[in-house]
């Protein structure tokens, strides 16, 4: 049995970046300086960067080819 986790997302501080070359859209609650403690696989192509019990960014990958 998976382990269930709540996380908090905090929207003061949030920028959005894409590179097209990639195909990669960056979602970031945090101040670009911040780093993930962990990442987790969400979904195929999605992953959170988590540090302590925030969400500081989530990663996109492939969004145009899905």
């Amino acid at each position: 049995m998976s382990e269930s986790r709540e996380f908090k997302i905090g929207l003061d501080n949030v920028w959005i970046e894409y590179d097209e070359f990639n195909d990669i859209l960056y979602i970031n609650f945090c101040d670009k300086r911040e780093e993930a403690e962990e990442t987790i696989l969400l979904d195929d192509n999605i992953v959170a960067g988590i540090k302590g019990n925030r969400v500081i960014s989530l990663t996109i990958m492939n969004l145009l080819r899905k």
